[in-house]
């Protein structure tokens, strides 16, 4: 079983620490950028908040792997 990662705004974010997921908190799109880069390599799932979504445009979403959600506004 992948890993299971939340990225996004700290806010949007933090309680997924509750259910085991490894959240990365980031406030802005480099740091998205940044963090998107490093993500672990067995890593499943992506929960991203729209923001997060937005810095990494369309094309990051488009790949096989990891799967990726974006969270409601």
């Amino acid at each position: 079983m992948g890993t299971v990662v939340a990225l996004g705004e700290r806010t949007r974010t933090a309680g997924f620490a509750l259910a085991g997921v490894r959240v990365r908190a980031a406030e802005d799109p480099e740091r998205v950028r940044a963090l998107w880069r490093d993500l672990p390599a067995d890593t499943a799932l992506v929960i991203l908040t729209p923001a997060a979504a937005a810095a990494l445009g369309p094309g990051a979403l488009d790949g096989p792997a990891p799967l990726t959600v974006v969270m409601p506004p």
